[in-house]
């Protein structure tokens, strides 16, 4: 999934030639992304310990880079936008619902599928707009939710010879992908004052917290795993979560929203390309399609919010 605290829309004008490790930078953050659920898969601790070391270690590798820019903004501004402050938190929280639930469907339904569910964020995030913000949508928009929708059904709402465990992870997974719409919002809002580091590191420590009580709330060790284990949870928190943040802010500061949000749903394609040579996960053509659907459905409908702004 795309998900990553602190990435939003929001980059600089493109003004003459573009660095080519812009283009890296994106590449490198799809790579990125596509392994946050083999990680998970390679770590086989539950859910709510995933989550919290994913988040949690993200949180303490940028937690220097974060004060650094705490110093110089107190420093030169002086005042921090408590506004602001507050929707970075609360984004964290709904982006701790988000990975708990998407982290349950990898346990649950493999990597692929919940991954192409979790990415419909766009499509709730735009309705949201529309019923919270009064966003004007235009026509491609609509026809976009239709399509995705078309391949939501395919995936979950068609009878499958699967076990009632799969889809019920393949339900979690769009429910995911609801709490990241709403993280979304908020981050839409948040990001108006505060920088993306600032807003990365607030949110993403937010989540640790809320996700650290839910695996004490359930009883799941914090620790007792195994070495492979643990290189899974730092995989999970500089690979995915860290490196990730970085590359996709480095490619939003030489390249337009336009071209990153829709290159990075290709996200997907590459965690299916990984779990099916690491996990050996394999679909079928119901399912391929309905993930084509998913992913088409979810670049018109970037277009058509790009198109009604």
């Amino acid at each position: 999934m795309c998900q990553n605290p602190g990435m939003t829309t929001h980059s600089l004008p493109v003004r003459g030639r573009v660095p080519l490790t812009a283009y890296l930078a994106l590449i490198l953050a799809i790579i990125c992304l596509g392994f946050s659920g083999i990680f998970i898969q390679w770590a086989g601790a539950p859910n709510g310990v995933a989550a919290f070391y994913r988040m949690g270690v993200g949180s303490l590798v940028m937690a220097l880079p974060f004060l650094l820019r705490f110093r110089q903004r107190v420093d030169v501004i002086g005042e921090w936008p408590r506004r602001e402050i507050g929707m970075a938190v609360l984004g964290g929280l709904f982006f701790a619902g988000d990975l708990f639930l998407w982290t349950t469907g990898v346990l649950l339904s493999g990597v692929t599928i919940p991954t192409l569910l979790g990415n419909t964020a766009p499509l709730w995030v735009g309705l949201g707009a529309l019923l919270i913000f009064k966003e004007k949508l235009g026509r491609l928009f609509w026809w976009g939710v239709l399509l995705a929708l078309a391949g939501v059904v395919l995936i979950v709402g068609v009878p499958q010879d699967v076990s009632a465990e799969f889809q019920w992870g393949n339900l979690l997974s769009l429910g995911a992908g609801l709490f990241y719409a709403g993280y979304l919002l908020f981050a839409q809002r948040g990001r108006r004052r505060l920088d993306s580091l600032s807003f990365y590191w607030l949110s993403t420590t937010s989540s640790a917290l809320v996700l650290l009580l839910i695996a004490l709330l359930l009883r799941q060790p914090l620790t007792g795993y195994g070495p492979a284990t643990y290189w899974s949870f730092l995989g999970m928190g500089v690979v995915s979560q860290a490196m990730g943040y970085l590359a996709i802010n480095h490619a939003l500061g030489h390249l337009p929203a336009s071209l990153v949000s829709p290159a990075l749903l290709g996200q997907p394609v590459m965690t299916a390309l990984l779990s099916a040579w690491l996990l050996g996960e394999r679909f079928s053509l119901l399912q391929m399609a309905g993930g084509v659907a998913i992913i088409a459905g979810v670049y018109v409908v970037h277009r058509g919010r790009e198109s009604a702004s």
